[in-house]
């Protein structure tokens, strides 16, 4: 039976095909708009690591006293090398790893090549396990290396490609600002968005080219590549050693615990930590420190605006103006039909019959205006991604769960706007029509 409605569905639809292709137009650019920005959405609010996210946390610690502190009271987003560096030594967390964004200039050994510059991150060797970094070959540096402030490095499967044509690059090297990097391993495809690891300094980025040990980026003095943020009246003194020795915050701290224990645990050690900070003179202030997991960081650090929520309502308040058009045109379509909807009724066909069959030719609709509004929704996130910045066009593109969600939208929508005009339709009295006609 029912692909007896679908055929009736579409014979119905093919009489009227202007007010039928109004009908799906209306469906569709209300899709078109609501799934272009859903997509986005979705894309910006997703968690990028839901397995561990729970498991891992920023601690902060309040380094630059109230004077200094944000609008809401909460310490700094980044860690002073000082902090990094004790935290880091003390060993609380199973593991953790201090990071900083860095890079180079690539010499490539092929001379039809010319020397580039890559992005780095300094970090240690539990990054790559805590974050579920998946290895094409090889795989990550260990602790000797972070101790031994070793020239090894990991590099992405781009990297990999441009330099060795895919090839496994394992135990070659690559020279970065004019000194030789052993190469140990070669990142699989791996694009967590938003970039959870450092949100601070680039929330959609792609991830960096190049990873090396966090102690031989500190060893070769290798700049920062990243926020830098430090009190007005703290400025650090001059060099290297300066920096290192003072109060500006520019190091992501992460550290991985396994379960509310381990956190409060961790969370205490911090507390005692700031108040022995207190207790030394370094703090002149009471101790504030906090500790967020990865879903929390996300929230704190605003990763998903305020605007692009309102965008969101927006777009679906659009396509709710559409279902309003969408039921008035089906109305009139229906409602056009009394008289052959009275015949029927007159032939034996009773209201569910006819009120399934109306469904099924919304349904039908909704179909249709679901298609167009894949279509409009892959040409919204092409515009999109002309006006987004680069680093952010990973966030408008279709994947499977979209496409199903679009169209599963469009038909639900449909039939709902198609309620009104199909308990109109079977209300038709068939001895008034069949009189009438």
């Amino acid at each position: 039976m029912f692909r007896y409605y679908v055929w009736l569905a579409l014979r119905s639809l093919r009489r009227n095909p202007a007010l039928t292709g109004l009908m799906i137009l209306a469906i569709g650019l209300g899709i078109g708009a609501s799934m272009t920005m859903l997509t986005i959405f979705r894309a910006m609010s997703g968690d990028p690591i839901p397995l561990k996210s729970s498991q891992l946390f920023v601690p902060q610690i309040d380094n630059i006293g109230p004077d200094h502190a944000k609008k809401d009271g909460e310490p700094p987003d980044m860690l002073s090398y000082t902090d990094a560096r004790a935290l880091m030594q003390a060993h609380a967390a199973p593991r953790q790893a201090a990071m900083y964004p860095t890079g180079f200039a690539l010499t490539p050994t092929d001379p039809q090549l010319r020397p580039f510059k890559v992005e780095a991150r300094a970090t240690y060797a539990d990054f790559f396990s805590m974050f579920d970094v998946p290895f094409k070959y090889g795989g990550p540096w260990g602790a000797n290396e972070d101790q031994a402030r070793s020239d090894v490095i990991v590099i992405d499967s781009k990297l990999d490609d441009k330099l060795f044509g895919g090839a496994n690059s394992v135990g070659k090297t690559i020279n970065l600002d004019n000194h030789d990097y052993r190469i140990v391993g070669v990142l699989d495809q791996w694009t967590p968005q938003p970039r959870v690891y450092d949100v601070v300094n680039d929330k959609f980025g792609e991830i960096e080219s190049v990873f090396l040990p966090f102690s031989r980026a500190i060893d070769q003095q290798m700049p920062l590549w990243g926020n830098n943020e430090c009190a007005f009246d703290k400025a650090p003194d001059p060099g290297w050693e300066g920096h290192l020795a003072s109060e500006c915050v520019w190091i992501q701290f992460w550290a991985q615990l396994p379960d509310a224990g381990a956190e409060q645990r961790y969370k205490a050690f911090l507390d005692n930590y700031a108040a022995e900070q207190h207790r030394n003179g370094r703090f002149h202030w009471a101790p504030v420190t906090r500790l967020r997991n990865a879903r929390q960081w996300l929230q704190y650090q605003h990763v998903v605006s305020d605007e692009s929520r309102i965008l969101v309502v927006v777009s679906f308040s659009f396509l709710f103006v559409c279902l309003v058009n969408a039921v008035g045109l089906m109305l009139a379509k229906f409602m056009s039909r009394a008289a052959e909807t009275g015949i029927r009724r007159a032939l034996g066909a009773n209201r569910r019959a006819v009120f399934a069959q109306c469904l099924v030719e919304t349904g039908v609709i909704g179909f249709a205006g679901g298609l167009l509004g894949l279509a409009l929704t892959a040409a919204g996130l092409l515009g999109a991604r002309a006006v987004l910045s680069k680093d952010a066009t990973h966030l408008t593109h279709l994947d499977f769960t979209d496409v199903a969600i679009a169209v599963a939208l469009a038909v639900i929508a449909a039939i709902l706007a198609g309620l009104y005009p199909t308990w109109r339709a079977i209300q038709v009295q068939p001895a008034w029509q069949l009189k009438a006609n």
